[in-house]
């Protein structure tokens, strides 16, 4: 009787080699397509494609937590946009996960898809949650890949201003490195999830976002203003943490685009810029109005 071949010891050290890999300045191309039609009637919406010039640099490097943050520069301008975050926890006991509208709760990870494995979690602009993932990396052939299980993300910002046929993806996301950057490739199902539990799947969609190193943009704009600005959003991360680092998780009384957060707290960013100080009563002031557990579950 054939043996299955067992999986490959995990190999931390050399996973965080993979995972920093990842930082550094690239032009970025960002791809999705509909794929199969699910919901009867359905129409495929139309293509969708951008890029932009993203900076990624390392915050946070522990031997079990990595910190990458983006940062944006329009070439022409120089002008400069915190973009969004990938943390990485190497068998992490939790992650926060997409429930409700503008609610993520705080669950545990099972241990047989945690072991050996990275959760990547994603942060938007301003730090709130996204999404996270947990899956192993993989060299088979040479090629470092991670790919995440299946899990619940919010309308992405390219989507919910568009639409409100739909209100939650569940998706796969896959990075991996090549010989001239990176990529990260999106598996997603776009989903109505209703009142009464039921949940409508309309169509499947493939996201490909393309990370090429280039040395033709001048990223000293975004390396200047982070200097300027990260000990604020340290204390902007501290402030999430305090929410998504243990159950229930959190829940925003934003609307859906995050703005009323956004605005404020990238004007707080601003003034540091500018040479002025925040005070950390500000920053609070922002959470107080805008943020506040997770019903229990």
């Amino acid at each position: 009787m054939a043996q299955t071949a067992a999986a490959p010891a995990a190999d931390p050290v050399r996973d965080r080699a993979s995972i920093l890999a990842m930082q550094g300045e690239y032009i970025v191309d960002f791809a999705f397509d509909e794929t199969v039609l699910l919901k009867p009637g359905y129409e495929r919406a139309p293509a969708m494609r951008s890029g932009g010039n993203e900076t990624v640099i390392v915050v946070e490097d522990t031997p079990t937590k990595l910190v990458l943050q983006h940062i944006l520069v329009d070439g022409k301008s120089g002008h400069v946009t915190k973009h969004w975050r990938q943390d990485w926890t190497f068998e992490a006991p939790q992650r926060f996960e997409f429930s409700a509208d503008q609610t993520w709760h705080v669950r545990a990870i099972a241990a047989e898809l945690n072991r050996g494995a990275w959760t990547q979690c994603v942060y938007e602009v301003s730090d709130a949650p996204r999404y996270c993932g947990t899956g192993r990396w993989d060299y088979a052939h040479g090629n470092a890949t991670w790919t995440s299980d299946p899990s619940w993300r919010p309308l992405p910002r390219r989507e919910y201003t568009k639409r409100s046929d739909y209100n939650a993806i569940v998706a796969i996301n896959r990075h991996t490195l090549t010989p001239n950057g990176w990529t990260h490739e999106q598996f997603n199902t776009k989903v109505l999830r209703k009142p009464d539990g039921s949940q409508q799947e309309l169509a499947r969609e493939f996201g490909f976002n393309d990370y090429v190193k280039t040395k033709d943009i001048d990223f000293k704009p975004a390396y200047t203003y982070w200097q300027a600005t990260q000990g604020y959003w340290a204390k902007v991360r501290q402030r999430w943490d305090a929410y998504l680092g243990k159950a229930p998780g959190v829940r925003l009384k934003t609307k859906v685009d995050g703005m009323a957060m956004i605005i404020p707290l990238f004007e707080q960013a601003g003034k540091l810029e500018e040479g002025k100080k925040v005070a950390d009563k500000d920053i609070d002031a922002v959470f107080a109005k805008w943020v506040v557990a997770a019903p229990a579950e």
